[in-house]
This record gives structure tokens, C-alpha cells and sequence, in this order.
């Protein structure tokens, strides 16, 4: 036998074939050293290096934004929070700030997962608020404010979705167009005027506090729960992933595409109807111009939790630690009296530089992690 034969022997395995079976990650371990938890794994550190531990990273990443964030705050104001008191209290009105924002991120974030984007958000917030404050609509109590809010929402959000998906029309055209129709028609029905909510259940939502916890806090982690298990528990969350990352093999593996994504402006819809209910009860009353820019703060919370733009990945909590971080941000520079104007600016650094880490960092630190456990393995 020649000595280039390969032979099977206890310290030379066989060669494999060229086309050798595809082999589950969740058995062998990510860097094909063993089970993942047996002798020749990493287990836990391997899901942690690999892509499985990204979201994982980037939320801790955010984590420690926000602590940066309390020490500065800490600094510039030691007098404050010194007061422990003060500390909850300010805990709380900046989960009061972020939950109006909060609850249109969630949607926000399911159509850019989707491959998405809407630009329409706030206003469908502003002719739900409107929609569902006029005399017509009060005349049938909370219960109808609610339903109304909730229908409008839904209702723009399907046209959206309609648009997009059979019309055809680029997401960003449809939804800009949106935009500025919903603000036309909440301006129209309001005959331009403030419309005062004279409902004290609606009113009441923003006051009322359980466990000294506001209600408005609850409302939004109801929305973060639902939204997170949609996501990551359903069929709905893993089409959603799919349709996102690649269109047509997601059309090739069997899922309508065109009426998910109808489906995912709905749900977008939705949560702005929700919004509406919540903003209406904290300024009791309802303008076209309410929820002014909303959509980009959602987009911009949505892209600092790692939702891509390009769509096929984002996370609920990574949203929502986007939204807590910019209510921090205004926030802290509410208490050391600076400017809207200063504060705009320091969030437009911000969005650019998650934008600039989504495109090159993560890449290459999977690739230096790549080559890291070839050389140490």
C-alpha cells in the first residue's frame, strides 16, 4: 500500500468525503471541536464569541452606555443625586418619557426587521389622538376613544402595508406620502385646534399609578413583552426574520410575502394607536401636530439596539434600551439646563455612530474571533 493512502487508525482518522453532511452547530459546538458542552466544546463561551451572542454583546454595550450616562449625571449634579428620593423619581419620568416612544419603536422595530421602514408613524399617532378626541367619538366614553384609536391606527397601518406590498411603492415613498396625508387629513378633522380630551378614564391613564409605578410604564411593558415573545417565540417572529434577510428565498420556502408585510405595517399601525391613547392622556388633550418626529426617534432608538436598516435582524430589548438611552440623554441635559439644540446634535453623533459600528465592527470581530480560536485551538 503506498504511504499516501490514507488509513483509519486510532490517531489518524478517516479523510472525509467532499460532500460530507451538513452538521447541526447545536451538536458539534460552533467551532466544530466537539459537542458543545462535552470534552472538545466551548459551550457557552463558543455562544458567546459567535454570532448567537451579538444581540447579547450589543445589550450589555448598551448597559454600560447608560451607566456612563448616570456617572455624568452624577458629576454635572452631584447635589441631586445625592437625594435618594430624587434618584427613583427621576427613574420614573424618564420610563414615563421613553414609553410613548417606547411602544412605536416596538412596531418600528418589527418593519425594519421585515426589511421595512415608516416613516408615518407619528402621524398616524396624531390623527389617531385626533381621530378618537372629537366630540363624536367622546360622546361614547373610554371605551370608545380606545377602540377608535386602536381601528385608526390599524386601519393606516394596512393602507401602508397595502402600498408597499401590491402597490409596490418603495417603503420609504409610500410611507413619506403617508406622512404628510395623515397630518393633512388630523389637521382637517381638528379644523387646526387643539381638541381638549374631557374623559377622565383616558385622562387618568397618565396620573394613575400602581405600586408606585405609573400606569403609562406598565402600558409599555406590555407592549415590550408581547412584542419580544412575537418575535422570538412565533412563526410570525421567524417569517418576519426571514422575509427580511432574503425576500425571495423566504418566497421560496413557502411564506407569503406580500401579506406579511401588509401584516407588519398593521402591527406598526397598531402600536401607534396605542401611542395615540398614551399621548392623548398625558397632554389630555389631542393636534395634528402631536408626536412631532416620532418617527425618527424610533428609528434611531430601533437602529442603537442593533435592528438593522438592511432588515433580517434586530431585538425588542435592544429597542428598548435604545429608547432609554435617548430619554436619559434628555433627561440629563434637562437637569443641567442645556439646550434642545445640543441635545440634537449629541443624538444625530450618536445614530451615526451605531450606524458606522453596524457596518464594520461586527464584522470585523467576528472575524478576529474567527482566526483567535484557529490559532488557539
Amino acid at each position: 500500500m503506498s504511504d499516501s493512502t490514507p488509513t483509519a487508525t486510532p490517531d489518524r482518522p478517516e479523510a472525509l468525503p467532499a460532500q460530507s453532511p451538513p452538521v447541526d452547530p447545536a451538536v458539534t459546538g460552533a467551532v466544530g471541536k466537539g459537542p458543545a458542552h462535552g470534552p472538545g466544546g466551548t459551550g457557552r463561551l463558543s455562544w458567546w464569541r459567535g454570532d448567537g451572542g451579538e444581540g447579547a454583546r450589543r445589550n450589555l454595550g448598551l448597559i454600560g452606555v447608560l451607566v456612563v450616562l448616570i456617572l455624568i449625571g452624577i458629576a454635572t449634579r452631584p447635589d441631586l443625586y445625592g437625594d435618594s428620593g430624587w434618584v427613583w423619581n427621576n427613574i420614573l419620568t424618564i420610563l414615563k418619557l421613553a414609553s410613548v416612544v417606547g411602544v412605536v419603536t416596538v412596531g418600528m422595530t418589527f418593519v425594519i426587521i421585515g426589511g421595512g421602514i415608516d416613516l408615518s408613524v407619528g402621524a398616524i399617532v396624531a390623527i389617531a389622538g385626533v381621530w378618537c378626541t372629537t366630540l363624536a367619538t367622546q360622546s361614547y366614553g373610554a371605551g370608545g376613544m380606545i377602540f377608535t384609536a386602536l381601528v385608526v391606527g390599524l386601519c393606516v397601518g394596512l393602507v401602508n402595508g397595502l402600498l408597499v406590498s401590491y402597490g409596490k411603492l418603495v417603503p420609504f415613498i409610500a410611507t413619506l406620502a403617508m406622512m404628510v396625508a395623515a397630518r393633512g387629513l388630523a389637521a382637517q378633522i381638528s379644523d387646526k385646534q387643539t381638541q381638549v380630551s374631557d374623559n377622565a378614564t383616558i385622562n387618568g391613564i397618565a396620573s394613575t399609578d400602581l405600586l408606585g409605578i405609573p400606569l403609562l410604564v406598565y402600558i409599555l411593558a406590555t407592549v415590550v413583552v408581547a412584542g419580544w415573545v412575537l418575535l422570538n417565540r412565533t412563526t410570525f417572529g421567524r417569517r418576519t426574520v426571514a422575509v427580511g434577510g432574503n425576500p425571495e428565498a423566504a418566497r421560496l420556502a413557502g411564506i407569503d410575502v406580500r401579506r406579511h408585510t401588509v401584516l407588519l405595517y398593521a402591527l406598526s399601525g397598531l402600536c401607534c394607536g396605542i401611542a395615540a391613547i398614551m399621548l392623548t392622556a398625558q397632554a389630555t388633550s389631542a393636534q395634528a401636530a402631536m408626536a412631532d418626529l416620532y418617527e425618527l426617534d424610533a428609528i434611531a432608538a430601533a437602529i442603537i439596539g442593533g435592528t438593522l436598516l438592511s432588515g433580517g435582524r434586530g431585538t425588542i430589548v435592544g429597542s428598548l434600551l435604545g429608547v432609554v438611552i435617548f430619554s436619559t440623554i434628555t433627561n440629563l441635559f434637562a437637569i443641567n439646563g442645556l439646550s434642545t439644540e445640543a441635545q440634537n446634535m449629541v443624538k444625530g453623533g450618536i445614530i451615526v455612530a451605531a450606524v458606522l459600528v453596524q457596518q464594520f465592527q461586527f464584522r470585523s470581530l467576528t472575524q478576529f474571533l474567527g482566526r483567535n480560536r484557529l490559532t488557539t485551538g
